[in-house]
């Protein structure tokens, strides 16, 4: 259980929170949870990424398995799939450490099938595994408004809904295991082709000679109207292209989804058209912008 109901002082015992990965995102939802009262041990290649929550009290590791000798709820919050094999499946990885019993959630945007290979490896060790990837960015982690979208043993969801509340809004169990993954290329591919629209619309207005903070006023909560549009846009017309998710693991997420795609045998013109883009992009030097900065990409025909 994720709460043990302690008898002798009538209150119940949060349970030890190992959070590795404390990037962009992972940082701001690690912190919630240890407003929320938990207890949190955490672990990053980057050990500087988690000085703020050390400095307010998160326990630091040396390792996964540290983490998972550790804690019991660990959740991962990495880079690409091949990190995500090494945490879970590697000799010094989670599921080879981790206490009997214990809860291990992949937030990280993986491949489906990955997924179910951890899920089936974990409930071999008695463990529990759910993959769990997230939307929202940088804002959405910031304010603890993420979605978040569950694939793994509905028990195990049930469980742990304490938890994924502290981080996001909308939270929804998709299915078996995998599902979380499948549901989040559904996401990036509605995002994909998305994007390169709302660029092309404040290109527009740019060169139709418009106010295009004010044609944003006007579109944004109609028909037209988008989270990408309304927080994004903004930005590109700051000029400010910090990322809130980066251009590299965009085009990781493309990849997956154009893969994933090809073995339903399923066409996905917009999304092909919008990883050919990305990749662009990423040559002009721009890999670690956030997604957004597809607009000088577009803005660059020459």
């Amino acid at each position: 259980m994720y709460f043990r109901y302690n008898v002798e002082k009538g209150v119940r015992e949060l349970k030890t929170i190992g959070f590795i990965g404390t990037g962009v995102m992972g940082k701001s939802m690690a912190g919630h949870l240890m407003k929320a009262g938990h207890p949190v041990h955490v672990y990053t290649r980057t050990k500087e990424k988690a000085n703020d929550l050390l400095d307010n009290g998160a326990k630091w590791a040396d390792t996964p398995k540290d983490i998972a000798q550790n804690c019991d709820v660990i959740i991962t919050m990495v880079g690409y799939p091949q990190d995500v094999e090494e945490v879970y499946l590697g000799t010094d990885g989670l599921i080879e450490h981790a206490k009997e019993g214990s809860y291990l959630i992949d937030m990280t945007t993986s491949s489906p099938q990955l997924a179910q290979k951890i899920e089936k490896a974990a409930a071999e060790k008695h463990l529990a595994a759910l993959d769990a990837p997230v939307s929202g960015g940088d804002i959405g982690a910031r304010d603890a408004k993420l979605s978040i979208m569950v694939g793994g043993g509905e028990s195990a969801f049930k469980e742990l809904l304490p938890i994924f509340s502290k981080m996001g809004t909308n939270v929804v169990y998709q299915g078996k295991a995998g599902s979380g993954q499948h549901t989040k290329m559904c996401n990036q591919i509605a995002i994909a082709s998305g994007m390169i629209g709302v660029c092309e619309a404040i290109l527009y207005a740019e060169k139709a000679g418009l106010n295009p903070e004010t044609v944003l006023k006007s579109i944004e909560s109609g028909a037209a109207g988008s989270w990408n549009l309304s927080n994004l846009g903004p930005r590109m017309l700051k000029g400010d292209f910090a990322p809130g998710f980066y251009v590299k693991h965009f085009i990781k997420d493309m990849t997956i989804a154009l893969n994933s795609a090809e073995e339903m045998g399923l066409m996905t013109p917009g999304l092909s058209l919008a990883k050919k883009l990305y990749e662009e992009l990423a040559e002009m030097g721009e890999e670690d912008s956030g997604t957004h900065a597809l607009y000088k990409r577009l803005a660059n025909q020459g």
